[in-house]
């Protein structure tokens, strides 16, 4: 299939702002890209002005872009086209987990401690709760059961300090939220997990009526591999497309400013197209949301 996607989003600002964005496909998806999709960034006051930018590549392997918002802001915008396989994310349920002592150096990063996922406040409860489950698969599935049942999700329980431990005690929270408990609980159970955020269309699943917004999902290494999970949703999906991937929330931060602005636009498309037909993310054009992110 084809997956349809952009974004667009509008930042005022009242001096030059520093900006890093992560908002550009995976390099481990590109391949998938029916055509280059570059961002384009125009100056609010003078959209005729273009903005230089400047790319690299961070710790992880995501697509970070370096730019300075000139006075009054900047249009961030990108549209693309990918192709999907059209399957939902592989279940293994023989995939069997692999001793800390036989991880690849890569993956143990994914197994500490991290600014969200406090593996110390929750060891006790994580392995009081799943240390009798068979390791491996059917493991990672009952801490995704656990949080999916566990946590009550809803766009108004957003809050962008929220850790996993947090989360654990309020029992609520948007879909980062799941996915930092899920991963926390993982990595205490000696299973490298990382936190994954992407484009989400309602492909093969009721359409939700709330605005489209990005989504957070985890991985975790298992059988020599990664695996997709998604706590919030607890069930497999079509059409994830990721754009970052990290310890948690803090690595894949959507945009990163050195100083004081408003957000005045935020607006994502992420659906299925039968034909590859362009995305209007520009003034006037297409769907347009107006509305605050949802900090999932």
């Amino acid at each position: 299939m084809q997956i349809r996607y952009g974004y667009r989003i509008e930042l005022v600002c009242q001096q030059d702002l520093p900006l890093i964005t992560l908002l550009d496909i995976h390099p481990s998806r590109r391949h998938d890209l029916m055509r280059p999709d570059e961002m384009m960034v125009t100056a609010l006051s003078d959209p005729h002005r273009p903005v230089p930018i400047s790319q690299y590549l961070d710790q992880f392997g995501n697509i970070c872009r370096r730019i300075v918002a000139p006075t009054g802001g900047v249009a961030l915008y990108s549209e693309g086209v990918v192709h999907d396989s059209g399957e939902p994310d592989p279940v293994n349920l023989a995939a069997r987990e692999v001793p800390p002592s036989r991880l690849p150096d890569e993956a143990l990063v994914y197994l500490m401690g991290s600014r969200y996922c406090e593996t110390d406040k929750l060891a006790a409860q994580a392995w009081s709760l799943f240390g009798q489950i068979e390791p491996g698969w059917q493991r990672v599935q009952a801490v995704v059961d656990f949080v999916h049942n566990h946590l009550t999700f809803g766009y108004h329980f957003a809050r962008n300090t929220r850790t996993a431990f947090e989360a654990f005690e309020e029992r609520i929270g948007v879909c980062r939220d799941f996915a930092h408990l899920a991963v926390a609980l993982c990595r205490c159970l000696n299973i490298p997990a990382r936190y994954c955020n992407g484009y989400l269309g309602d492909i093969g699943v009721p359409k939700d009526p709330a605005p489209m917004d990005f989504n957070a999902w985890f991985e975790v290494f298992l059988g020599g591999r990664w695996y997709t999970f998604d706590a919030r949703h607890n069930m497999p999906r079509i059409g994830r497309v990721v754009i970052a991937r990290g310890r948690d929330a803090t690595d894949v931060a959507m945009l990163n400013s050195f100083g004081p602005h408003i957000l005045q636009r935020f607006e994502v498309v992420t659906e299925e197209v039968e034909e590859a037909q362009p995305v209007h993310m520009l003034p006037g054009a297409g769907r347009h949301h107006w509305h605050q992110p949802a900090l999932s």
